[in-house]
């Protein structure tokens, strides 16, 4: 398990939560980054120290509508986003935010699941993994956060787009469709697109943010890892097929297709085979 003694360099004060559901709200609901980043960090040590219950009362918490979120940056359609600088010191603004920006909404998702589905019939070591997938996001928005700080710049400087909390919107009735959403879509993509940002970045001599890609990397495969071995076991409990079945809930929940090229070595790596997400390359239009 990850070290969450040391992970926080804010020492921001919180108060432990009464349950991982709870902790799990407050994270979601909490609008400024710094407190947000602190309660992701305090609620997973709590939890691997095994001083938090899962849930408290027998009805289900309800989760926030929408994550708390501060002032900035300005939320824009996706289709009115500016387009990025690819260049200079701009272009690596630009990139580090935008990635900072999925990795704060990655926070949200990760907790959202764990939250929302606290009242679901699945074993402790579920928990287990999306909290360890939940300290993790945390740590990879205060990596690029700081870059930003590297670069004279911060996050919220600069629009992002407000796209990402439709899928958690579109799939929170149900388990299975959230995580062939976001682990098996979402994060996945991760893995076709961050090798060429870690070699591109190196490229160009930012060395400090191909560094950190490659902690995202490292630990993307293991939230696809994640995400495969609990959706097999949510197909396997329901005698349904895991390939078809993924493929019906992206049809119904994903828009926008699922564009190749695909890094099939590290997605198989992490147990989502090609057998799942290439008949759906002919939803591209």
């Amino acid at each position: 398990m990850e070290n969450v003694d040391a992970e926080s360099e804010e020492c921001i004060s919180v108060e432990k939560p009464a349950s991982l559901e709870e902790g799990a709200r407050a994270i979601v609901a909490e609008a400024d980054t710094a407190r947000k980043v602190e309660l992701a960090y305090a609620t997973s040590r709590a939890w691997f120290r095994r001083e938090l219950s899962l849930r408290r009362g027998s009805g289900p918490l309800a989760m926030p509508d929408r994550p708390g979120r501060p002032d900035k940056p300005v939320l824009l359609p996706p289709r009115d986003m500016p387009r990025r600088s690819v260049g200079g010191e701009a272009g690596r603004i630009a990139l580090v935010h935008s990635l900072a920006h999925i990795e704060l909404n990655a926070v949200d998702l990760t907790w959202d699941l764990i939250g929302r589905f606290a009242h679901a019939k699945m074993p402790r070591s579920y928990f287990d993994d999306w909290v360890q997938v939940g300290l993790e996001e945390a740590k990879h928005f205060s990596l690029l956060e700081r870059r930003l700080e590297d670069l004279d710049s911060h996050y919220g400087a600069l629009p992002a787009h407000d796209g990402l909390w439709q899928a958690a919107q579109a799939t929170g009735h149900d388990l299975a469709a959230r995580l062939a959403i976001i682990p098996l879509v979402l994060e996945a993509r991760g893995l076709d697109i961050t090798p060429g940002m870690i070699e591109k970045s190196g490229a160009l001599g930012d060395t400090q943010t191909a560094s950190i890609l490659e902690i995202i990397y490292r630990d993307e495969k293991r939230h696809v890892a994640f995400g495969a071995k609990w959706f097999r076991y949510i197909c396997d409990r329901q005698g349904l097929k895991p390939e078809s079945r993924f493929q019906q809930l992206v049809r119904t929940h994903f828009k926008g297709g699922l564009k190749p090229p695909f890094n099939d070595r590290a997605r198989s790596e992490a147990g989502l085979t090609p057998g799942f997400y290439r008949p759906l390359v002919r939803l591209v239009g």
